[in-house]
């Protein structure tokens, strides 16, 4: 069974050497860039606005991605744009937001719309970002809501490339070696 769906004849664009579990619903207007990963139950929504997820991003178990609709007060809606190098945890809730290159999000986190997270930037497990928030480059976020708690460390910034390393190499042993049993 795909995971890809057709919503009002537009269907998902999936680039090069991508890895989705089956498991996994993408439904619409949702571009995906090479390298990158979804992994089980992600459900992700591109039905009333786009979602862009950049090179070599990783979206773990369980996550939910989805956008706002256009309307006169906000002729644009929410998009849900993810940028290249990113790494998603597990349950995190992605709602027309956007998350710039090398950013990692804990796992249970909440981003509402028109959140902007810039590049360089950890937000620790279960903090929930508030709609229209801007999280400054190079910071450690933490808390619901989100407080700016520190400057990263410089191992800290060299992890946030080291994880979506590492996720490319896991997803290509999945491309290689899952093989679904009956």
């Amino acid at each position: 069974m795909t995971s890809l769906r057709r919503f009002k004849d537009i269907i998902p664009t999936i680039g090069k050497r991508v890895y989705i579990d089956t498991s996994s619903i993408l439904v619409g207007d949702i571009t995906i860039g090479d390298d990158s990963s979804i992994w089980p139950l992600v459900a992700a929504r591109g039905d009333v606005n786009h979602i862009h997820i950049g090179h070599r991003t990783n979206i773990q178990d369980g996550s939910v991605l989805h956008v706002t609709h256009k309307n006169n007060d906000n002729p644009h809606g929410h998009p849900l744009i993810i940028g290249n190098d990113v790494t998603i945890g597990h349950k995190v809730m992605l709602h027309g937001c956007t998350i710039d290159d090398r950013v990692l999000v804990g796992m249970g986190t909440i981003v509402l719309d028109g959140a902007i997270v810039k590049q360089d930037v950890m937000i620790g497990a279960g903090s929930l970002v508030p709609p229209g928030k801007i999280l400054e480059s190079g910071y450690l976020y933490v808390g619901s809501p989100v407080k700016q708690a520190r400057l990263l460390h410089d191992k800290e910034r060299a992890f946030l490339q080291k994880s979506a390393d590492n996720y490319v190499e896991n997803k290509n042993d999945y491309l290689e070696h899952v093989v679904e049993v009956s």
